[in-house]
C-alpha cells in the first residue's frame, strides 16, 4: 500500500470532524453523525484507491452511505485495492452534548486485513508493547492485571486502566479498585482509550471494557502497527445487557450473522486475526478536546485541527496541526461542513 496515501486518509478525517463539529451541542447525534458519513465519503471518492468498506455504518440495507460493501475511491487503472474501517464519529452523543474524546477514524489496509464482523458487543483487553505477551481473556480480569503489572515491573497501585462508564462494568471497576487499581471510566470512545495504552508518552497501561466489535477492529488496526497486543470476543446482546426475550431475538440473529461469516460468538480472537498485517494506515481527527487528539477549533471560515496518522509498515506516528480556510474547500464539502 503505497504510503504516500496516509496524508489522503488524513484530509478524509479531518474533513469528518470538520463537519460533525458543525452540529457541536446541538443536541442531535444523528444529524451530527449524518454529516461526519457524507463528508468522509466524498473525500474518500477523491482518492485514487479501489476501496471496499468492510466496517461502516451497517448493512447495505441499513446505512445510506458507507455500508459495508460499499465501493469508494476514483478505482483508475492501477489504483490500491483496499479495505476499509470507518466510524465517522466515535462519540456521537459526546458531540451532540459538547463533551470531549470526540473523534472521526478510519483505518485502511490491504484486502483481507480486516476481520469482517457484525456490529454486536466486543468483549476488549489492550495493552502496549511492553505487556504484550501478559494478556490473556481465559483469565480473570484480576490475573490479567497482576501479569500485566509483573510484565511492566510495577506494583499494581502504579497501574492506570481505562474502562467505560457503563452500568456493565460497575462490578469490574469495584474490583480493579479493590486491588488498588487507578481507574479511569471514560463515559464513550474506546478507540481512543485503546491507543492511549500503545502511545510512547502515555500513561495508560491496559484498557478494558465491553464495547463495540467495529470499534475493536479499527482500534486493533492501530494496535498491531504501534506493537501493542490486544484480545477480543464477540458478544451476543443478551449476555451482554439481560436475557429478555428482545435482547435474546437480538442476539440470536448477531449469532447468526457471526455464523455466517464463520465466527464463534464468545471465542477468543487474537490481534493478528482482528487485523492480519501490520500494512495499515490509522486516522484520527478530534471533534472535541480529548486525551489523544486536541478537538475542532473555529472562528467563521478558519477552522484548526489536531490529526493523529500512524502508518503501520514503517512504524511511524505523526500528529498533523491544520488550518482550513472553509470557503475554498469543494462545493460538495463546503455544503456539509459551513
Amino acid at each position: 500500500m503505497n504510503r504516500t496515501l496516509a496524508i489522503e486518509f488524513s484530509r478524509v478525517v479531518e474533513a469528518a470532524a470538520l463537519a460533525g463539529y458543525k452540529w457541536l451541542g446541538r443536541g442531535d447525534k444523528n444529524i451530527a453523525d449524518g454529516a461526519a458519513v457524507e463528508a468522509m465519503r466524498v473525500m474518500l471518492n477523491t482518492i485514487d484507491i479501489d476501496g471496499e468498506i468492510v466496517i461502516g455504518e451497517g448493512e447495505i440495507d441499513e446505512a445510506p452511505m458507507l455500508y459495508i460493501g460499499e465501493k469508494v475511491g476514483t478505482k483508475i487503472a492501477g489504483a490500491d485495492a483496499v479495505d476499509i474501517a470507518v466510524d465517522p464519529i466515535e462519540g456521537t452523543r459526546m458531540t451532540a452534548m459538547g463533551q470531549s474524546n470526540a473523534v472521526a477514524v478510519l483505518a485502511v489496509g490491504e484486502k483481507g486485513a480486516f476481520l469482517k464482523a457484525p456490529d454486536m458487543y466486543m468483549e476488549k483487553l489492550v495493552v502496549g508493547p511492553g505487556a504484550k505477551d501478559a494478556i490473556d481473556l481465559r483469565l480473570s480480569l484480576e490475573d490479567n492485571i497482576r501479569n500485566v503489572a509483573h510484565a511492566l515491573d510495577k506494583d499494581i497501585t502504579e497501574l492506570t486502566v481505562v474502562t467505560l462508564a457503563k452500568p456493565r462494568h460497575d462490578d469490574k471497576i469495584k474490583a480493579m479498585q479493590a486491588m488498588g487499581v487507578r481507574v479511569f471510566a471514560l463515559p464513550d470512545g474506546d478507540v481512543a482509550a485503546s491507543i492511549l495504552c500503545c502511545m510512547p508518552d502515555s500513561d495508560v497501561d491496559m484498557m478494558y471494557c465491553i464495547g463495540g466489535a467495529p470499534e475493536g477492529v479499527i482500534s486493533a488496526a492501530a494496535i498491531r502497527a504501534m506493537d501493542g497486543n490486544m484480545q477480543a470476543r464477540l458478544l451476543a446482546r443478551h449476555d451482554v445487557k439481560g436475557d429478555t426475550p428482545e435482547n435474546r431475538a437480538a442476539g440470536e440473529i448477531e449469532i447468526s450473522r457471526c455464523q455466517a461469516l464463520g465466527l464463534v460468538v464468545g471465542e477468543i480472537l487474537p490481534l493478528d486475526r482482528l487485523a492480519k498485517t501490520n500494512n495499515v494506515i490509522f486516522a484520527a481527527t478530534g471533534i472535541t478536546k480529548g486525551d489523544l487528539v486536541e478537538g475542532v477549533q473555529r472562528k467563521g471560515n478558519i477552522a484548526t485541527t489536531e490529526t493523529l496518522v500512524i502508518s503501520g509498515k514503517s512504524g511511524t506516528i505523526r500528529r498533523i496541526q491544520s488550518t482550513h480556510m472553509l470557503n475554498r474547500k469543494s462545493a460538495d464539502l463546503q455544503s456539509i461542513i459551513l
